[in-house]
């Protein structure tokens, strides 16, 4: 399955709302940003189970800043979709959602924002919310997966 993650408060924090991995000083200085606690793993399992995992944020940074630091913690995705590309898409297929993941292939996002799932309901995409301050979250993407796939 292709999975999308969104960054912005459901794998980078916004704030302090969920525990991050430690980063080293220099990594802090070459803008590495802080990531949620127990990503990596997360990530690695679903790819170790066969799923082909992917960035689709609505954030304006690039895509070589985002490879960045997802390799610092070990990460290696698919495909990033941020902004930029996602305006362009939406926009020449006359989409009118903030996000439409089908239109990159992929069979299901994981966001934290309400909005996105209202969206999914209303342009018939599978998503996952999950709150930034829960602390189950691993449990309830990994059961939401089995649920969807």
């Amino acid at each position: 399955m292709n999975i999308s993650f969104d960054l912005d408060s459901t794998l980078i924090p916004n704030g302090t709302e969920f525990e991050t991995e430690s980063r080293s000083g220099i990594a802090k200085l070459f803008g590495i940003e802080e990531i949620r606690k127990g990503t990596s793993e997360l990530i690695l399992d679903l790819q170790n189970k066969g799923h082909k995992i992917h960035i689709y944020t609505t954030s304006f940074r690039s895509k070589r800043k985002i490879r960045r630091t997802l390799k610092y913690y070990g990460i290696k995705v698919n495909r990033i979709v941020n902004e930029k590309e996602n305006r362009k898409i939406l926009k020449s297929r006359n989409i009118n959602s903030s996000k439409f993941p089908p239109a990159f292939d992929f069979d299901l996002h994981i966001d934290d924002l309400k909005g996105v799932g209202i969206e999914s309901e209303r342009f018939n995409f599978k998503v996952i919310i999950v709150e930034p301050t829960d602390k189950n979250w691993i449990e309830k993407i990994i059961n939401g997966i089995k649920n969807v796939g």
